[in-house]
């Protein structure tokens, strides 16, 4: 059976949508360590993860991202396992309006981002995460309280990411509306928007299901560190 390009996200954008970001080769790819710590396989083989070993240039945690679950390769650690759904925008749904003004976010707002991100830990975030596009945001006055933005860019399919919310703003329809103007833009440009949550995440899944996301699949997102 011929594998579905959301099967292997992380490779598969590095050789599509995100391969102006993409270092490495034929058979492992990465992103800068400022802007993700992603990495994508060809076919996720022992052989494989020791070329990523040795080809990148850093000692920092990587993610790897794969729809099958899998022991630590040897020369890698696992520092973090996580479980997530993979959710995919249903084509027949007709996505609600945008109710507020939803701001492009750009260099300036970087050290915001950060912190936001900091704060309510919505998965890996840097200083130039930015640079995957598409960053939008609420404020109150100068203060940003809510973003969500774009990562992964896998040929048709675009996902949502960074969705994130100030403790002391939640309840007030931030997210679903930062959701709702990702998912007009992308279907403007003629992508699917896809995301991924952690399956323990309930609360979360309602407010995807409730816009029109449906899970495809399991997919599991597991931090590495190299054993030197």
């Amino acid at each position: 059976m011929m594998e579905h390009v959301l099967d292997n996200p992380c490779w598969n954008a590095l050789l599509s949508g995100n391969k102006n970001l993409a270092f490495g080769n034929d058979q492992v790819k990465y992103f800068a360590t400022d802007v993700s710590p992603f990495v994508g396989m060809k076919d996720n083989s022992d052989e494989q993860f020791q070329i990523l070993h040795d080809v990148t240039d850093h000692d920092g945690p990587v993610g790897f991202v794969s729809n099958t679950g899998r022991k630590a390769p040897k020369n890698w650690k696992l520092l973090s396992p996580n479980n997530a759904y993979q959710m995919v925008f249903d084509a027949s749904t007709t996505a609600a309006k945008v109710e507020i003004d939803l701001v492009p976010l750009a260099e300036e707002h970087i050290p915001q981002m950060l912190a936001l991100t900091r704060l309510t830990n919505p998965g890996p975030f840097a200083a130039r995460t930015i640079d995957f596009g598409h960053y939008y945001g609420v404020f109150d006055g100068d203060k940003l309280v809510a973003m969500a933005g774009q990562r992964l860019h896998i040929f048709e399919y675009t996902e949502i990411s960074a969705v994130c919310t100030h403790p002391d703003y939640l309840g007030r329809g931030y997210a679903k509306q930062l959701l709702l103007g990702q998912i007009h833009r992308m279907r403007a440009a003629g992508n699917i928007p896809i995301l991924h949550v952690k399956d323990s995440n309930e609360r979360a899944i309602k407010v995807y299901e409730s816009i029109g996301f449906t899970p495809r699949t399991t997919i599991y997102f597991n931090i590495l560190q190299k054993i030197k």
